[in-house]
């Protein structure tokens, strides 16, 4: 990872940082979900949380509304974090919140920093 150089980091595991993990869920999921991230702080200093559809054979139209619109509301969370925290997450997620609705997608990060 090229973590920008001129940034200062937010501790020990900041150098590390390598790799983005979105999970994508229903809304009716999203503080169950919240809530277990939080737990979790060793593996996930932080996230972001952002509203958005998801369209497809695995985004069901439960609503009236997404039927007409044809597509799903759905919960995006970004973490950025170190690759090899990403199947030991995912494991622990999955103990307590067994959905098939969840899914989850990780891919290499390049650089992170701050810009001040």
């Amino acid at each position: 990872m090229n973590q920008d150089s001129s940034t200062p980091t937010d501790g020990p595991w900041a150098a590390d940082i390598d790799c983005l993990l979105t999970l994508a869920m229903p809304l009716a999921l999203e503080e169950e979900m919240l809530d277990l991230l939080r737990q979790h702080a060793d593996l996930v200093p932080g996230f972001s949380v952002i509203q958005g559809h998801g369209i497809g054979i695995h985004a069901p139209l439960t609503t009236a509304m997404e039927q007409v619109q044809g597509r799903a509301r759905r919960v995006f969370v970004h973490m950025v974090m170190r690759s090899g925290d990403v199947a030991p997450l995912v494991a622990r997620l999955r103990e307590v919140l067994q959905s098939p609705q969840v899914f989850y997608w990780a891919v290499p990060l390049q650089t992170f920093g701050r810009l001040a």
